[in-house]
């Protein structure tokens, strides 16, 4: 790996300390961790791809076998990213071309991972670039257990610690924090044309893309958030059992997750429920707070 792959690669690596919950905390095996990040820079790169959030200069899709002037063309990225995934699991071929897949084919082996996960989280991205409206909640839902899933049966793969009633309460954990995280970008994903608010629910509230596009929410916006983040509140209680199923370190990071999910909750809820001029983000004490409060409710 060259000095230049190698900073690439670090500067996608480096987006986790933005994330509202420890990817890959130091208390962690350092196996763990190692395998934690080469599946958040998987899942981080293929999100950059269909959000068209890459490095300027088309070295991405260099990697990929493409031109580098296809960087922007989303879908071919994500066919050719596809591909090389699939060559992570090839045990007859060289092996994929990007570094951070390069790095992920340890973990896939000596964890025993399956593509499904990893092939959800394309599957994902490709719907972005077709769907941009959301009419139902449960429209949302199943747009979730292709988005964010797939995450939480990873870290019970990696951890070795997956079982049909831990990956239920996974999922709802994990389409929690997704729920959450539109919540926070509600202006951004605008921007982006993307609005994950349910229709349904924007109509019952009386609220139009017209008001989401000002600098700060109505009194409808804002109830209409609080909204959503209760039924995120409900989801993040029907999984947060999940902490309680395992034990050690592994539970230490799981409370970081449902944690993180209820900081960043508690950080809407401080603002008002006002998410528009910018995603209210949990500071650190309220994070350990959050974790603190999921052990001793879990341990």
């Amino acid at each position: 790996m060259t000095a230049g792959t190698d900073a690439h690669t670090r500067a996608v690596l480096d987006k986790a300390a933005h994330e509202n919950f420890p990817v890959a905390p130091f208390f962690v095996p350092r196996a763990w961790r190692d395998d934690l990040m080469a599946v958040y820079g998987y899942a981080r790169l293929v999100d950059d791809i269909g959000d068209g959030d890459l490095p300027p200069g088309g070295r991405d899709a260099e990697l990929l076998g493409l031109d580098r002037e296809q960087s922007d063309d989303r879908v071919a990225m994500l066919d050719a990213f596809e591909a090389d995934l699939l060559r992570v699991f090839d045990r007859t071929g060289t092996g994929p071309r990007h570094p951070l897949l390069l790095r992920l084919r340890p973990t896939v082996r000596r964890c025993g991972l399956t593509p499904e996960p990893f092939l959800g989280l394309i599957g994902a991205n490709r719907q972005d670039q077709r769907v941009r409206r959301y009419g139902t909640y449960a429209d949302l839902l199943a747009y979730c257990e292709l988005s964010a899933n797939p995450v939480g049966s990873l870290v019970l793969g990696i951890t070795g610690t997956a079982t049909p009633e831990r990956t239920r309460r996974s999922d709802a954990v994990c389409t929690a924090l997704q729920i959450v995280e539109h919540l926070q970008d509600v202006a951004e994903d605008l921007r982006r044309d993307r609005v994950y608010l349910p229709a349904e629910d924007m109509e019952r509230f009386r609220v139009t893309e017209a008001d989401l596009a000002r600098a700060t929410g109505s009194a409808s916006v804002r109830a209409l958030v609080a909204y959503e983040a209760e039924r995120a509140r409900h989801l993040l209680n029907e999984g947060t059992p999940l902490v309680g199923s395992v034990h050690g370190r592994l539970k230490l990071l799981l409370a970081g997750f449902v944690g993180g999910g209820r900081a960043a909750l508690r950080a809407v809820a401080a603002a008002g429920h006002d998410v528009l001029p910018g995603p209210p983000k949990p500071t650190k004490l309220s994070l350990l707070r959050e974790v603190g409060a999921t052990l001793r409710r879990e341990g």
